[in-house]
């Protein structure tokens, strides 16, 4: 294909992603007071020694502003197969008969890993909420503007969906030839340094046993990912090098 083509294909994937983060989103308005409810439950829901906190729009448009934020974070989520498929469904003309195989199986993968990130970023949301209001000094409540607070959730939720996902978009990148294995490895000190700052971010109360429990699936899915892209360097080169035979076998014929 030519660059034009690339161009055009990339933006033809784009607008099927698009309109499907649309559609979830007219979903996700119907769904506001709903998600509204249980994302602020750790807010409303506080009471600790007289502490209270309370959500207060400060603004005549807060509310629309809200729900169409939270509308379009349900349409992202809603919508994740479809524009997760259309990222690897660019990719993969590039990739080889086989390798495509083994791209159908990632993508698979790739939605229940950034829904399953999703869901471990709300399971520590009441954690975090409790570490910081500990902080505030005694006899004052917290009166909680919703941007800063609905910001600082869907932040945390879309960091958490997409760490569990970088794992198979190393493999991807791998199997295109852009990367190596050994390259993947080298860059493992980094990788649990950053491993370590989103798991002490998502648990900052310093609890030692959220922080292991968050960073040993996110530790996991790298070195799985660290060994797939081994294997599969391991499988291209002995087909590289059979290929070579065989074309030496041709020029002595």
């Amino acid at each position: 294909m030519s660059l034009k083509d690339h161009l055009r294909e990339l933006r033809n994937r784009l607008i099927i992603a698009a309109s499907g983060i649309i559609l979830g989103a007219v979903a996700g308005f119907f769904l506001y007071d709903w998600l509204f409810q249980v994302l602020a439950e750790p807010i409303l829901g506080y009471e600790v020694d007289g502490q209270l906190a309370e959500i207060a729009f400060n603004t005549v448009g807060g509310p629309l502003d809200l729900m169409i934020r939270l509308s379009l974070f349900v349409g992202f989520v809603v919508s994740s197969p479809i524009w997760l498929y259309q990222i690897w469904a660019f990719i993969m003309p590039g990739l080889k008969k086989t390798e495509k195989r083994y791209a159908i199986g990632f993508i698979a993968a790739s939605v229940p890993l950034f829904l399953g990130g999703i869901v471990g970023a709300y399971s520590v949301l009441p954690q975090a909420i409790d570490f910081f209001f500990a902080l505030n000094p005694a006899g004052t409540s917290n009166l909680i503007n919703p941007d800063v607070y609905f910001t600082f959730v869907l932040h945390l939720f879309l960091a958490f969906g997409i760490a569990m996902v970088i794992p198979v978009v190393l493999v991807g990148i791998n199997m295109m030839g852009l990367v190596s294995g050994r390259q993947v490895l080298k860059a493992w000190r980094g990788v649990i340094m950053l491993i370590a700052v989103i798991s002490a971010l998502a648990a900052p109360g310093g609890d030692a046993v959220s922080m292991f429990f968050i960073a040993l699936p996110l530790t996991f899915l790298f070195g799985v990912a660290i060994l797939l892209c081994l294997l599969n360097d391991k499988r291209r080169g002995k087909r590289e090098a059979a290929e070579d035979a065989e074309m030496e076998l041709l020029i002595q014929d």
